[in-house]
């Protein structure tokens, strides 16, 4: 790759880990071309992506941006998992890790904060913003269906009762 190519690459590389929310940075030992597709589909079907580039390369693209720390994390085989969603690539990327020995999680970075690989995996289990979301929506939903359910509860019982002496009255 030339000289003009590199340069285009890290400024993609550098635009691409701005608008990130997670950065998540992995070691590949072995992974296949299928393994990559693969794992590079799961990530796009959950609004990530992952990219393998050159540790120098990376290292440049990490400069200026708030996940600057990272550089420390960019040793031997690695690769970047990103997403603007702050659960989403730490998701796939640990449940890729665990079903593959060939992928490791090393460490991330979530806005400007650094986290380990067991921040990483913690952050994973948490719940995904949409799962967040209608949790909230059902919380809030509640108590409403609640108020409605007790304001015609009584009005309920005078009709029963109501029904009750009407029917008592005929026989």
């Amino acid at each position: 790759m030339d000289r003009s190519g590199k340069e285009k690459l890290v400024t993609e590389l550098q635009e691409t880990l701005n608008t990130a929310n997670l950065v998540v940075v992995t070691q590949q030992n072995g992974l296949s071309v299928a393994e990559v597709s693969d794992l590079r589909r799961k990530m796009r079907a959950a609004g990530a992506g992952f990219k393998v580039a050159k540790n120098r390369l990376a290292q440049l693209a990490l400069k200026g941006t708030k996940h600057e720390d990272l550089g420390q994390f960019l040793k031997g085989p690695t690769a970047i998992a990103y997403s603007a969603d702050p659960i989403a690539a730490a998701k796939v990327a640990v449940l890729y890790a665990k079903s593959n020995d060939k992928l490791t999680i090393v460490g991330g970075s979530m806005g400007t904060q650094t986290l380990s690989a067991d921040g990483i995996k913690a952050l994973a289990t948490l719940p995904s913003l949409d799962e967040l979301r209608s949790k909230l929506i059902a919380l809030l939903q509640t108590p409403a269906t609640r108020v409605a359910t007790v304001v015609q509860a009584p009005a309920a019982q005078l009709a029963r009762v109501l029904g009750a002496y009407a029917r008592k009255g005929e026989a």
